[in-house]
């Protein structure tokens, strides 16, 4: 193999075993005429300490530094030629070289850097080995990285920093409201402390200790006012699954992911009941939704008619759908359709649930019942229906009012003689 034409006495060429070893002068005319053959062949400059370059088959030259540290081989990649100059390597090289005599191992943080998770990669070694392991809300977890933190997919973690975070915790705010901002930094944290314990990230949490918005707890709910428009405006609704999951929703109170992913094997048509399993339920428990007439009576029509449309083969979902999932999912574009046909503002589908609990309370159900029905693991859960129609409130205050009064012999406040 003639290495270098200039006839460099500098050029030498041996072998180690049957692998072809050559170490000469590395020039720009030595290099060009390098062939490999079927293997990819290393050749090693003389001007600095363990700098290579391997041929490949295909004609592609790369540089690299070859060592040994503490005494295992590890081998670096530095760069191609010629976009890789053969001065910029040797500087490269000597920079690590001066980094191994103090001790260091610049392969093992070459390593660290090249093994260094993008956020997209992180979410899914998340979701994977967590979420859907230990949440039963991972759906929401990915909507959410999907929604608000798609512009950061291929940003790696070390480059994502609190003020980055910081910053769009506040653009969040501005834009979709303090509940979603302080959700999104809350799944950013999360997602980085799991990376810190579990898979070996040894960089900062730039979520950490981001002071969340305070938020007020939602109270809407659709009054008597409401209800007529929202009734007229459903009926007329042409999508027969998005109305009859909607109806479902309000007339049970059931949690939006549950109601969405209903299937048939989960309802008692004996008892006129809807069971979720602890492992979709929030709370870990398992939940029983009573089913009252008019529910049972949708649903067994809405049973008919999808074993007739699909020539007897039941699909397992009550609400099917054409995504990934095999059922419904967030029907937004149909739920707008619907509020601006009832011309209601500030409704979400949440807010049904909400809405079926404050009638209960207006209609006089004790906290402890409306709990219960809606699945609520603590009473704490349920205390917003206490306040959320006054109703009951000033009754109970009147008719306190009028026994004092009548008591005291204050008739004349009350209008009587």
């Amino acid at each position: 193999m003639n290495i270098d034409k200039s006839g460099s006495k500098s050029a030498k060429i041996a072998t180690k075993g049957s692998k072809p070893v050559a170490k000469f002068n590395f020039t720009k005319r030595s290099i060009d005429p390098l062939v490999s053959g079927k293997k990819r062949l290393y050749f090693y400059d003389t001007q600095v300490r363990g700098l290579a370059l391997a041929v490949d088959p295909t004609g592609r030259k790369t540089f690299m530094l070859y060592r040994k540290v503490h005494g295992r081989p590890e081998r670096v990649k530095i760069g191609v030629f010629p976009d890789m100059s053969i001065e910029g390597a040797r500087a490269q090289a000597s920079g690590m070289n001066a980094v191994i005599a103090q001790g260091g191992n610049p392969a093992q943080e070459r390593r660290s850097v090249r093994a260094e998770m993008t956020l997209a990669e992180l979410f899914e070694t998340f979701l994977l080995l967590y979420a859907k392991e230990n949440k039963r809300t991972w759906q929401n977890d990915e909507w959410t990285f999907n929604k608000y933190l798609h512009n950061w997919k291929l940003s790696k973690l070390s480059s994502i920093r609190r003020q980055d975070v910081i910053a769009l915790h506040a653009h969040l705010g501005r834009t979709h409201g303090d509940y979603m901002a302080n959700r999104v930094v809350e799944l950013l944290s999360s997602m980085f402390n799991r990376a810190r314990s579990d898979w070996g990230y040894e960089g900062a949490n730039p979520a950490e200790k981001v002071r969340p918005f305070k938020e007020r707890k939602r109270d809407r709910f659709m009054d008597a006012h409401e209800l007529p428009a929202f009734f007229q405006s459903l009926a007329q609704e042409q999508n027969a699954t998005i109305r009859d999951y909607i109806y479902v929703s309000l007339l049970t109170g059931g949690r939006r992911a549950n109601a969405q992913s209903m299937r048939w094997d989960e309802i008692d048509w004996k008892r006129s009941e809807w069971n979720i399993s602890a492992e979709k339920a929030k709370s870990a428990e398992p939940i029983t939704v009573v089913l009252t007439p008019v529910v049972v009576d949708l649903l067994t029509k809405r049973r008919a008619e999808s074993l007739k449309a699909n020539s007897q083969e039941e699909s397992e979902w009550v609400f099917p759908g054409n995504g990934k999932t095999g059922h419904l999912v967030e029907p937004k574009t149909a739920w707008k359709r619907i509020l601006k046909r009832a011309q209601l503002t500030d409704l979400r589908l949440h807010d049904l649930r909400r809405t079926l609990g404050s009638w209960q309370a207006a209609t006089g159900s004790s906290l402890p019942v409306i709990g219960k029905s809606l699945g609520h693991s603590s009473l704490q859960a349920t205390q917003v229906y206490a306040r959320l129609n006054l109703d009951p409130v000033r009754e109970s205050v009147m008719r306190a009012q009028q026994a004092m009064l009548l008591a005291g012999g204050a008739t004349a406040l009350l209008g009587r003689p």
